[in-house]
């Protein structure tokens, strides 16, 4: 039986030969996204050696890379992450909230990624705390979990932030928990105005700042005035926001969440086929209705890295931010207050995994007879030579 398809099987074959014909098309994050899945999980990061404590079956185990656009690595960041998360979940229903950029804007924030997608979540974030905090709305201090997403189905450059909200949040003197009305949450007409006026006038501070670069067919939106006037069509189109039913409970949540937070581009179990004619992987076509939504699509294995690369996200920024109530500073506070206001106790505490003893080879289950399996041998990493770096001209 053949091996499921994955994307690093596909970088490793195509790889080596479309790095060299893009040459100084890439950028280093890029290069270094290549370089860690094609080398994930394979003797170029080294491993152990396992045996069964039972039937004594020897495995070799490699190690991953852990870079967080790997599709292979996202699962155990994925449920470290939603341990943390469930003292956070208040027993109330919740909403999904999606806010999303028109294509003129993202084609200008793949050259600014830092800037323009800050904008995009601190917009996002101001705009659910604001509406809410009006009386004619809600009335109350709301916290919310955004999580940044860049891809369409087709892996085409799409920026959008998913909004995870408790259906209401703290009145302004704190005194009592405000609701939401059952099944809605808050006017998407009316945040929709308010998020594309704020990201607007931040877009526009940045560029007045100088903060913005422009490339290519968009080199000419450096000048000011020519800058407004492309604005001009953006402030007449509605931008898509929309708020889906609230989840079940919970547990609903954390189910739900799970397959957003550490999700990628495309995932492994989405590929299809890699043949001469390139890389078939499933799709959704959001503007088809029913079973047509369903669709494949092939291509060329350079075209697929291509737009695969499209989503690197820059160093150091934070695709998952916490807001309101939510906020890192104030959330123990906080949540404690809202239980207290809701009549419910505090959660238990988790036992974390990583409190449990080492000795226990709790991580490695045997295949065959599921046993715990021990390490036997410690494989390290190769050490490559590497060339001295070039002597600069004075």
């Amino acid at each position: 039986m053949r091996p499921a398809l994955e994307v690093a099987e596909i970088f490793r074959t195509a790889g080596p030969v479309w790095r060299s014909e893009q040459r100084g098309h890439l950028s280093a994050a890029q290069l270094k996204v290549m370089s860690a899945i094609e080398q994930c999980r394979s003797s170029s990061l080294g491993g152990h050696v396992l045996q069964c404590s039972s039937c004594g079956e020897p495995q070799i185990s490699y190690n991953s890379c852990r870079n967080r656009h790997c599709p292979k690595c996202q699962g155990s960041a994925a449920l470290r992450w939603l341990e943390d998360r469930q003292a956070d979940l208040l027993p109330v229903p919740y909403y999904h909230v999606v806010f999303t950029l028109p294509a003129p804007i993202a084609a200008i924030a793949y050259t600014n990624k830092a800037l323009v997608y800050g904008m995009l979540f601190d917009a996002a974030a101001e705009t659910l705390q604001r509406i809410a905090l009006d009386p004619r709305h809600l009335g109350a201090r709301i916290g919310a979990t955004l999580v940044l997403h860049t891809w369409g189905s087709a892996l085409t450059h799409h920026p959008h932030v998913h909004g995870i909200v408790p259906s209401g949040g703290l009145a302004p003197d704190a005194d009592r928990w405000v609701g939401c009305k059952p099944g809605f949450f808050l006017s998407v007409r009316v945040l929709s105005r308010l998020f594309r006026r704020r990201f607007l006038e931040r877009l526009l501070a940045a560029h007045d700042a100088g903060a913005l670069r422009f490339f290519g067919e968009y080199a000419d939106l450096a000048d000011p005035a020519l800058f407004r006037q492309w604005l001009v069509p953006l402030r007449a189109v509605e931008w898509v926001v929309y708020a889906k039913r609230p989840f079940a409970g919970p547990k609903q949540v954390l189910e739900y969440l799970s397959r957003y937070t550490h999700r990628v581009a495309i995932s492994n179990h989405r590929l299809l086929a890699y043949d001469e004619r390139g890389v078939t992987f499933r799709w959704k076509d959001y503007r088809a209705k029913g079973t047509t939504r369903h669709k494949t699509m092939t291509l060329a294995a350079g075209e697929f890295m291509r737009r695969f690369l499209l989503h690197v996200l820059p160093r150091g920024l934070h695709r998952i931010r916490h807001y309101g109530l939510l906020a890192n500073a104030g959330r123990k506070a906080n949540l404690a207050l809202a239980r207290e206001l809701l009549g419910v106790p505090a959660p238990e505490p988790q036992c974390r995994r990583e409190a449990q003893p080492t000795s226990q080879p709790s991580t490695f289950i045997c295949r065959h007879c599921g046993a715990p399996m021990i390490v036997i041998e410690v494989m390290p990493r190769p050490r490559h030579i590497r060339a001295p770096p070039l002597a600069r001209a004075p």
